[in-house]
This record gives C-alpha cells, sequence and structure tokens, in this order.
C-alpha cells in the first residue's frame, strides 16, 4: 500500500526528531576542549527547546504538549549519561534540567503559535469568525 501524504508528512516530522537528537548527540560528543565557545546552558536550553518543539509537532496533538516535554527530558538523561564516557565531559543533573526546562519553553512555544494559527484558521477574509 503506497504511502499517503499524511503518511509522508507525519514520518518527515519523525525524521527531523531523530535528525535534531543526533545533532545534540554529536555535539555532547565532543570532548570537552572541543566544545565551541561558552556552550553551557543557553546551548543545552536552545537545543532542547527545539528538540520539545519538533517532538510536540511530531506528535500531532498540541494538549500532548507534556508527553512531547517528558520525551524530550527522557533524552536528556540519556544524553547526561552519555557524557559520562566523553573526555572532558561529566553527567550534570543541573544541565538535564536545563535540557527540561528548553523543552517546555520549546513545547509551549509551539502549543502557543498551533492554537494561534487554529484561532486565525476560524477567521474569514474579513476577520470575522465564522460560525
Amino acid at each position: 500500500m503506497p504511502m499517503t501524504t499524511y503518511d509522508r508528512l507525519r514520518a518527515f516530522k519523525w525524521t527531523l526528531v531523530a535528525v535534531w537528537m543526533a545533532v545534540i548527540f554529536r555535539l555532547s560528543a565532543l570532548p570537552g576542549s572541543a566544545v565551541p565557545g561558552r556552550f553551557g546552558s543557553v546551548g543545552h536550553f536552545g537545543g532542547y527547546a527545539v528538540l520539545g518543539g519538533l517532538v510536540l509537532l511530531a506528535l500531532e496533538k498540541p494538549s500532548w504538549w507534556l508527553r512531547a516535554v517528558a520525551l524530550a527530558s527522557a533524552y536528556g538523561i540519556t544524553d547526561e549519561l552519555h557524557q559520562l564516557f566523553v573526555p572532558g565531559r561529566m553527567c550534570d543533573p543541573v544541565d538535564w534540567v536545563v535540557d527540561t526546562t528548553g523543552a517546555f519553553v520549546g513545547a509551549l512555544v509551539v502549543t502557543l503559535l498551533l492554537r494561534a494559527r487554529e484561532r486565525g484558521a476560524g477567521r474569514t477574509e474579513r476577520g470575522r469568525i465564522r460560525p
């Protein structure tokens, strides 16, 4: 049975999630001395904000924002454990908290954007609400 347009779009969304997870993994695999600039908490927050938003888009239900945060947070745990084996890096629970906070903000932003789009879809060209 051939894939429908919906199936292809859904697969594309999950592919974006997997690619972004691979980017995070690659950055986490850099030895401590090879980490660009002062990546630190800002990098963790931003990277996981993107991940939280992408996971929520892939889940396709804005009401599932908590599931998106939980999935991104769980990946953050594995990321921190992975860093135990990288020279010059360490497993830091504070980084995981920053990861989870970033995922929460990313999922929240996507939720708000999707809700705004839904409200906008209910308007006509003249700005009136459709019945």
